[in-house]
């Protein structure tokens, strides 16, 4: 754990999954066909917590859905990669525009696609629910499901590592 806790100490950008990660994975289809995702407020919440204190947050998905589109603009996060299959490409062009290494990134995935990135970066979380692989190389896995408030652990888990929970709080609350 106290390994875990050095590598959280230098994070400065965490990037999310989307589909199973920041919601339940589910797919719920109405009868014109329209797509729909929840999302937990507690991760919302742990998003803004870390924004509030200069930590970067990014998503990085295959999917592409106006619905997320418009969840990611209420949250407020600018580093928003959609349609991405090969979720690399997203990743270094994100490490360029942020001008950050290797590990100053924390990255929250649950399936394949997210392995190349995990591979990479400083801190690898899979969420509780993530396939056998992803927990596999994970440097932690969450106690608790993706959309379910996975993220927000990892976020609270940061702040806490570097000490910045009551800084946030306060710069949450100011918003």
């Amino acid at each position: 754990m106290i390994k875990l806790i050095e590598h959280a100490k230098n994070i400065k950008c965490l990037i999310c999954d989307l589909d199973g990660v920041l919601t339940d994975g589910f797919l719920y289809i109405d009868t014109h066909c329209n797509e729909q995702k929840t999302f937990h407020i507690h991760d919302g919440v742990g998003l803004k917590l870390l924004m509030a204190v200069g930590i970067e947050v990014a998503v990085i998905t295959g999917s592409r859905n106006p619905l997320v589109d418009h969840r990611m603009q209420q949250l407020g996060i600018l580093h928003y990669y959609k349609n991405k299959i090969d979720k690399k490409e997203a990743y270094n062009q994100l490490k360029m525009t942020l001008n950050l290494k290797d590990e100053q990134f924390a990255y929250i995935g649950d399936d394949i696609p997210d392995i190349p990135i995990m591979q990479q970066v400083g801190l690898s979380v899979s969420v509780a629910d993530a396939t056998y692989l992803v927990k596999e190389i994970a440097m932690w896995q969450t106690t608790l499901p993706g959309g379910r408030g996975a993220v927000r652990e990892l976020c609270d888990f940061i702040l806490n590592a570097q000490n910045k929970m009551d800084l946030a709080i306060a710069g949450y609350l100011k918003q």
